[in-house]
C-alpha cells in the first residue's frame, strides 16, 4: 500500500525512523487527551516534536465512518486526508497533512494521519476570551481575516460544516492577520447558494456572542467585499438573524 509522506519532511522523518507506517505506529508518545471511542474502535492524538518541528500524530484502529459512497466504512482519517488534499488543491487555507497511511493488521483497520502543528497560531476561540483587551484595530483585523477566509472557502465551492471559533486559527501578519481552518471532516460541496453560505456562517456568530452588530458588519463587509453600510451587508445581517432565530426556536 502506498503511503503519503510530504517531500519536504521526508529526510527528517527518515532520520528519526518515522518514514513508515510501522515506525509511526510504534512510536511511544503521551496522548494529548483521552482517546475517542466508536464501537470497538478508538482514535487518539499525540504531540510529536522532531528537531524543533512540531506535528500532531493521530492513530486510530477500527474507528470507521460509513457513507453512501462507502457503506462498509473507512477510517475517519482517510476522509480527513482527502479533504485536506482537496483544500490544498482549491487554495483554501487549512492545516497541512505530512503523512497518511492505513493498514489491515490482524483483522483491525488501522490508520495514521500526521499534520503540521500550528505553532505560532491562536484559535479564534482563545482570542474571543481576550476580546475586550484587544484594541479596535486588532478586533477589526481579526474580523476581516474571518470574513476573507469564509469568502475564499465559499468562492471555492465548499462549505466547512463546523465553521466554529475553535476551528479558525489566526496568526498576526503585518498590520493584519492570516487565517486558516482545521477539522475538515464535515466539509462538503456548496450546493444551495446563499442558504448554504448562511448555514455555514451562522454557527460562528452564535458562538461569538461578544461580537457587536458593528463587529459582524465588519466581518460581512470583508466576506461580501462591500462597504460597511452597504445594502447587501444589511440583507445578510437579516438572513443571519433569521437563521439564528430559527435555530433558537428549535
Amino acid at each position: 500500500m502506498t503511503d503519503f509522506l510530504a517531500p519536504g519532511d521526508r529526510e527528517l522523518f527518515e532520520r528519526h525512523g518515522l518514514a513508515t507506517f510501522e515506525g509511526l505506529w510504534a512510536r511511544q508518545l503521551d496522548a494529548v487527551d483521552e482517546p475517542n471511542t466508536l464501537g470497538d474502535g478508538w482514535s487518539s492524538v499525540y504531540r510529536l516534536d522532531l528537531d524543533g518541528h512540531g506535528y500532531y500524530l493521530k492513530r486510530q484502529s477500527n474507528y470507521l465512518t460509513r457513507t453512501l459512497q462507502r457503506p462498509l466504512g473507512e477510517p475517519s482519517f482517510a476522509r480527513e486526508f482527502r479533504n485536506i488534499s482537496l483544500y490544498q488543491k482549491l487554495g483554501i487555507p487549512a492545516l497541512e497533512a505530512v503523512f497518511f497511511g492505513q493498514r489491515k493488521v490482524d483483522g483491525d483497520v488501522r490508520a495514521i494521519l500526521v499534520t503540521r502543528a500550528l505553532d505560532g497560531w491562536d484559535d479564534l476561540d482563545a482570542l474571543l476570551q481576550q476580546w475586550p483587551q484587544l484594541d479596535a484595530g486588532q478586533q477589526a483585523a481579526l474580523l476581516r481575516a474571518c470574513g476573507l477566509l469564509a469568502r475564499q472557502l465559499h468562492a471555492a465551492g465548499r462549505v466547512h460544516g463546523c465553521f466554529y471559533p475553535k476551528h479558525l486559527f489566526m496568526q498576526p501578519a503585518g498590520d493584519g492577520y492570516r487565517a486558516q481552518l482545521i477539522d475538515l471532516e464535515k466539509t462538503r460541496p456548496l450546493l444551495f447558494g446563499w442558504r448554504d453560505r448562511v448555514k455555514d456562517l451562522e454557527p460562528l456568530l452564535r458562538r461569538a456572542p461578544i461580537w457587536s452588530t458593528d463587529n459582524v458588519r465588519t466581518l460581512l463587509a470583508a466576506y461580501l467585499d462591500q462597504p460597511l453600510d452597504g445594502s447587501l451587508v444589511d440583507a445578510w445581517l437579516q438572513r443571519l438573524s433569521a437563521r439564528r432565530s430559527h435555530k433558537g426556536n428549535r
